[in-house]
């Protein structure tokens, strides 16, 4: 007679508690049981389906494929759960949130602010850094969840595309390029130009731009955003080609966006945990900010499969 593989819900507990503090210590606390409980939990969990968990790599236990692919599937489980019992502590009812300036500021907050006023039992703890800081912030377990306009792989997290945004020349309104429906790269010729610095990545790809259009812009400043670049902008020191993303969402007609006729584009992603759970309220705040973003020409949101 075949051998029953028998459920237990403390294993699977002990299971994502470990995934999340990476220590059968954390783990320990987390739950409230001593660590050698936690180690037999585990222990007997992998006995049971045959597979190894969990991997030990400078003092601390990284999940193996595994590990990743049992979690996955018992967030439907704890999901059904928190719906039967209602939220059993308040690191489940709270998110620690990271981002940069220019999608923190204004964008983010005001997610933020309706997110929480349509679930008044959530609380949120916003962060603003630079992208760096927001990647290794997940990655460390400092923050759940971070939003960042730069690729960056790094162990330990994950980037989840979240939209594309098509270059933009923005320019103060009146300004002779705000005729253009589309502005060319030899029309910023002889142009007052704000520019990306060298070590940013879509510097180069203009650079090669303007030379193959023999475009040669008269530049007048440099900057490592495009959140700086249309600041400089506003400022009447002449165009920039940008991210239009966020900045768009709040133009009220101070700046005006063309299309910029090339091949450069920006990506924005959600950064998440690649070696423990990801929360549900992280789940629920991705999914408001997916819903709640207004389109505009620009941009193209970028589902998840």
């Amino acid at each position: 007679m075949p051998r029953k593989n028998w459920h237990s819900l403390p294993e699977y507990e002990a299971l994502r508690a470990v995934m999340e503090g990476n220590t059968t210590a954390s783990a320990a606390r987390r739950l409230g049981l001593s660590q050698s409980a936690v180690s037999r939990s585990i222990s007997t969990l992998e006995g049971r389906i045959g597979r190894s968990l969990f991997e030990r790599v400078g003092g601390r236990l990284k999940p193996t494929m595994a590990a990743v692919e049992l979690n996955s599937r018992l967030d439907a489980l704890f999901e059904a759960l928190d719906r039967l019992d209602g939220p059993t502590e308040q690191r489940g009812n709270s998110l620690r949130l990271m981002a940069p300036p220019s999608f923190a500021n204004r964008f983010l907050t005001g997610h933020v602010a309706s997110f929480l006023s349509a679930r008044p039992e959530y609380f949120l703890s916003l962060e603003i850094g630079t992208s760096e800081a927001v990647i290794s912030g997940v990655q460390d377990n400092r923050y759940d969840l971070g939003i960042v306009g730069i690729e960056m792989t790094r162990n330990g997290v994950k980037l989840i595309p979240f939209l594309r945004a098509e270059a933009a020349c923005v320019m103060l309104p009146g300004h002779p390029l705000s005729k253009c429906e589309t502005v060319r790269p030899q029309d910023l010729d002889q142009q007052n130009f704000v520019a990306f610095i060298n070590r940013h990545a879509r510097r180069a790809q203009l650079d090669r731009v303007l030379l193959e259009a023999r475009s040669a812009p008269r530049l007048v400043a440099e900057v490592s955003t495009s959140a700086a670049a249309i600041d400089l902008v506003r400022a009447g020191l002449g165009v920039a080609v940008v991210n239009p993303f966020p900045a768009i969402q709040e133009n009220r007609g101070e700046l005006e966006f063309r299309r910029f006729a090339s091949p450069i584009s920006f990506q924005v992603y959600f950064v998440v945990p690649d070696n423990r759970p990801l929360s549900r309220m992280a789940r629920h705040f991705m999914q408001h900010v997916r819903l709640h973003t207004s389109r505009n020409e620009f941009t193209q949101p970028i589902r998840m499969a």
